[in-house]
């Protein structure tokens, strides 16, 4: 690995959070070091100083960056991670939206996973909804997966996945939305159209003011590596691009009451659950 002072990634970092919004203290110095030596590495650079240079007065169009973000990022995930709140969405907030919908003649559905990485998620709501409500096939309806990192997007179209991915799913779902080829489980092409991959940074201002008319926004285990900041800012656009009536879900450990008080706290039963009132 080349030589990369420490000195020389702090110049990088502020840099960093400006354009992707994410933080990087002092506990993940060499997370970013091994990242950026892979960058190096690819790029046949051989000093760090004249690496920090080009990302910060080379790199117009920011494909440097964007590369670099595609390492940075984490992608940890697996088809109906956190069960309960997939439970809530389905039992509750979905057919309660769903209703509302039908009563006002509305016949689209929207959702945007935030942060999707590989896209488990986005097909795991896409089998949820396909199950609970049947009628979705005369619907619009539509599930914006997306995310930073342009590798993972290319997961998400693919829609194949291994044994790990899967693991959790219902073996009831396994034979409704998923096909068996070879070592891998493919979505069946029906749940998977439910699916749009798209390129998103959760920092560019102009583009999340673009996200508009969402019934439910997932943004789950994601802002977890932003600071206070920068969680703040997104949330509000998450709050501007919900309709009214609309539910957010994070993650277990994130809570939106530290981030916004625009959301209204609702309990399903067990269920506590955020929504635009």
């Amino acid at each position: 690995m080349p030589d990369i002072p420490t000195q020389e990634l702090q110049k990088l970092i502020p840099q960093i959070y400006q354009k992707l919004g994410l933080h990087f203290d002092e506990k993940k110095i060499y997370f970013l070091r091994t990242r950026v030596a892979k960058r190096m590495a690819a790029l046949r650079m051989d000093n760090a100083r004249d690496y920090i240079f080009m990302i910060s007065y080379a790199d117009p169009d920011g494909r440097e960056m964007q590369a670099l973000a595609n390492l940075i990022t984490t992608n940890e995930t697996y088809m109906f991670r956190e069960y309960e709140q997939l439970q809530a969405f389905a039992n509750y907030c979905l057919p309660e939206v769903l209703s509302a919908k039908q009563a006002r003649g509305d016949k689209t559905l929207r959702i945007w996973c935030a942060g999707c990485s590989s896209g488990e998620e986005a097909y795991t709501l896409a089998m949820i909804i396909q199950d609970v409500f049947p009628q979705s096939t005369t619907w619009d309806c539509q599930i914006m997966a997306t995310d930073i990192d342009e590798n993972m997007l290319k997961h998400v179209m693919a829609a194949r996945y291994g044994a790990r991915s899967v693991a959790d799913v219902p073996e009831t779902f396994k034979v409704k939305y998923l096909t068996r080829e070879v070592d891998d489980w493919v979505v069946r092409r029906r749940t998977a159209a439910l699916v749009q991959a798209c390129h998103l940074n959760l920092n560019d201002r102009m583009a999340m003011r673009a996200m508009r008319n969402f019934d439910f926004v997932f943004c789950r285990n994601v802002l977890i590596y932003f600071d206070d900041l920068s969680r703040k800012t997104v949330v509000e656009h998450f709050y501007n691009a919900l309709n009214p009536g609309g539910y957010i879900f994070l993650g277990h450990s994130e809570s939106i009451g530290r981030m916004s008080t625009a959301f209204t706290l609702r309990r399903f039963e067990d269920y506590l659950v955020y929504a635009k009132g």
